[in-house]
């Protein structure tokens, strides 16, 4: 049986209720991970109490959210958490992947992945913090979007109950996670990776070349380090990538993801403040929090285009997750990307941080 659901089995609503109110201040994510249950569940746990299930459909979710004006977009994984303030604009549905498209929130959605909803309400010494959270099938948090000072607040109720859901249980079964696919390579595939790779004329094309040669990003990453494609860089590259970027004031568009939600952001890295472990970006409009510490590989990737080179810094995890991803953004007049190439091309690889050291 799965650990989880023994764990689950054996909390009752009323303790996990109990646990919430012993330790206030501990975020939810951290609360029910020492619990051992999900953060759904410890929202479902308390519906009634601040918290209401809604449908999580981004279906009907998404043009709901448009009507609260200025939010805060959050999109998180395990090491990396990405927030965006802004308004929902032009919302455009889709039978795989739903989009989400503006000046301030960008957004790719997979909504087989949202599976449960709640809106919050909780108390703060700053006033009542509102908030829509939806999770996976697993419990884990896939988006949230939460009222600013300048929201439509005024509206919030009325968006509630609409979406509300009734039936929603407060003990709540979530499935096992699925786990993270490491590298797939097949280095019997790798002259045709290279040559298909070459006639790319989109970005996107890339996944579906990989999943025809049965390989992953990370493998093809692998396959090809040392070409002209690929080049392995150090984990400490992430943060010199975000200290030269905001020296140089050059644009960015920064992908977080998790499999139910790609959030990206379109504009500087402005103010960037390691702490710790964290790599942060704690601008007005965005943030970014990257453990560092899960750094475990790093590639500058280039994939040819009809505008041009596309190249990018991705980041993954020691077990093949992708953290984040890096595109510089071109000049809306010139085309340009020189100062992003010089950015890439001065970051370190890892026996350059080695002889260094």
């Amino acid at each position: 049986m799965d650990l989880k659901m023994t764990v689950l089995s054996s909390l009752r609503p009323e303790d996990i209720r109990a646990a919430k109110r012993d330790m206030p201040k501990k975020r939810n994510r951290d609360l029910a991970q020492s619990l051992g249950i999900s953060e759904a569940q410890l929202l479902a746990a308390h519906l009634g109490e601040g918290v209401t299930a809604i449908a999580p459909n981004p279906d009907g979710l998404m043009p709901a959210v448009s009507e609260l004006g200025e939010v805060m977009a959050l999109t998180r994984n395990e090491s990396a958490v990405h927030e965006r303030v802004g308004t929902y604009g032009e919302y455009r549905s889709g039978p795989h992947a739903s989009m989400v498209l503006g000046k301030d929130i960008d957004l790719r959605i997979f909504a087989k992945h949202w599976v449960h909803g709640y809106a919050v309400e909780v108390e703060t010494d700053q006033g009542v913090q509102r908030s829509l959270q939806v999770f996976d099938a697993a419990g884990d948090a896939v988006h949230k979007i939460f009222l600013r000072d300048t929201s439509e607040i005024d509206k919030w109720d009325a968006v509630r109950r609409r979406l509300e859901i009734t039936d929603s249980p407060v003990s709540l079964e979530v499935s096992p996670r699925n786990p993270i696919e490491g590298a797939k390579v097949n280095p019997e595939k790798r002259d045709l990776l290279l040559q298909e790779w070459g006639r790319m004329t989109d970005t996107h094309q890339f996944m579906r070349l990989t999943a025809k040669l049965g390989i992953n990003r990370l493998g093809a990453y692998r396959m090809v380090d040392g070409t002209p494609w690929v080049r392995r860089l150090d984990p400490l590259a992430v943060d010199g990538l975000l200290q030269a970027t905001s020296a140089a004031e050059q644009d960015v568009i920064l992908f977080v993801g998790n499999p139910g939600n790609i959030q990206i952001h379109w504009g500087g890295l402005h103010t960037v403040k390691p702490m710790g472990p964290w790599l942060n970006v704690l601008d007005e409009r965005f943030n970014l929090h990257l453990r560092g510490d899960h750094i475990a590989e790093v590639y500058a990737v280039e994939k040819p285009t009809k505008r041009g080179a596309a190249l990018s810094l991705e980041a993954f995890d020691k077990d093949g997750m992708l953290i984040a991803q890096v595109f510089g953004q071109r000049h809306p007049k010139t085309n340009d990307l020189s100062n992003w190439i010089d950015i890439i091309g001065d970051l370190p690889n890892p026996a350059q941080t080695e002889a260094a050291s």
